[in-house]
C-alpha cells in the first residue's frame, strides 16, 4: 500500500479537528460517553476524507519490469466495410 501524500494527510487531519469541534458544539455535549462518540466520528470521518482524496491523474503505478503492454482494442467497423459483414 502506497504511502499517503502531505495533501491526503493535511486534509485528513484538517477534518479531524473541524468536524470534531463542529460536532462538540453543535451537540452541546460536555463530558462522558458522548465526547468519545464524537471523538471516534470525527477520526472515521478524517480517515475517509483521506483516503479518497484524489491523486494527480497523470501519475499511474509503475509496471513490474517483464510486463507485457495490454493489447489495443480490437477495431470498429469503418464507412468502407460493407454492410453485409457488420455485425
Amino acid at each position: 500500500m502506497p504511502r499517503p501524500t502531505r495533501a491526503q494527510c493535511a486534509s485528513g487531519s484538517a477534518t479531524v479537528v473541524l468536524s470534531t469541534l463542529a460536532m462538540l458544539l453543535l451537540s452541546g455535549v460536555h463530558e462522558g460517553p458522548g465526547v468519545i462518540v464524537i471523538a471516534l466520528a470525527g477520526l472515521a470521518l478524517g480517515l475517509l476524507v483521506a483516503l479518497t482524496v484524489a491523486t494527480p491523474r497523470g501519475v499511474r503505478a509503475p509496471e513490474p519490469p517483464g510486463a507485457a503492454p495490454e493489447p489495443a482494442p480490437p477495431s470498429r467497423p469503418t464507412a468502407r466495410t460493407p454492410v453485409s459483414l457488420r455485425r
